[in-house]
């Protein structure tokens, strides 16, 4: 009998070394990622938002579900989803999403202590342990597997409390996550630090702005698994922009030789 996907994933953190889970926006990115040989995919809460031409934050829960389900259906590999904070803000609303997700057919999914508040950005420690809490035992209870992700976020919105950061991550681990990940941290003493702070996988992030560090100093550094957010979705707008520009402010189309070829591209698909 075939193993779930949930099994599947979970598997790949409990094999030896390092591994990239590259996140793609759409079933087109995802059909190339997965025919290049890649073992798992992440979705991008940004790559969603840029791609239905919204700032992030502001796609719909059922807009979302929708895509998770598209992604899930793209190819046979796990796809893990980034979800931000959930569907609400109370531990009771982190449990149902994850109910949500595991019938979209998702692997996993990660949750944040973002709680979508400028001016009130990180969730209460007390309040965050009880979401992810509560969003572990509802993954417990699913019919497959499921691998929650537990994020702490306050390196992202101006909190670089490297000591806060720890103790939120060993309280979610002590929770039930099973990875845990802290966006933006920037060197790999820090990255280094995390690591050995926790006993359960820990994600990082790579293709964010400022220093950025392969796969084998990661691995070094103890991470398990590297994930990319919305790199791939920016260096994609990032050529289409410059080819736009070009064609409006130089009247030139110099961009499409770099291009790759109609019929190359296909034999992704």
């Amino acid at each position: 009998m075939a193993s779930s996907k949930g099994t599947q994933f979970r598997a790949l953190h409990a094999q030896p070394g390092i591994f990239v889970i590259p996140n793609p926006w759409d079933v087109g990115t995802a059909r190339i990622l997965a025919s290049l040989g890649y073992k798992a995919l992440a979705t991008t809460s940004a790559g969603l938002a840029f791609s239905l031409g919204v700032r992030e934050g502001r796609v719909s829960r059922d807009q979302t579900l929708a895509h998770c389900r598209a992604l899930v259906d793209a190819t046979d590999l796990p796809v893990s989803a980034d979800l931000e904070k959930g569907f609400g803000d109370s531990p009771d609303s982190a449990a149902e999403t994850i109910r949500d997700a595991a019938e979209t057919g998702l692997a996993g999914c990660s949750i944040e202590d973002h709680t979508g508040r400028p001016d009130n950005p990180i969730f209460d420690f007390t309040l965050a342990v009880e979401r992810i809490a509560a969003a572990a035992e509802a993954a417990r209870k699913l019919p497959d597997d499921f691998v929650l992700t537990a994020r702490c976020e306050n390196f992202l919105w101006r909190r670089p409390d490297l000591d806060d950061t720890i103790r939120r991550l060993q309280a979610f681990e002590k929770a039930g996550a099973d990875v845990v990940y802290a966006p933006g941290l920037h060197d790999l003493g820090t990255i280094r630090q995390v690591c050995s702070a926790l006993t359960k996988p820990v994600n990082v992030v790579m293709g964010m702005p400022g220093a950025t560090f392969g796969v084998p100093e990661l691995a070094a550094a103890g991470v398990k698994r590297i994930s990319t957010g919305s790199a791939l979705t920016r260096a994609a707008f990032t050529s289409f922009i410059d080819a736009a520009k070009e064609m409006k402010e130089q009247g030139t189309f110099t961009f499409s030789a770099k291009a790759i070829g109609f019929a190359a591209l296909e034999a992704y698909f």
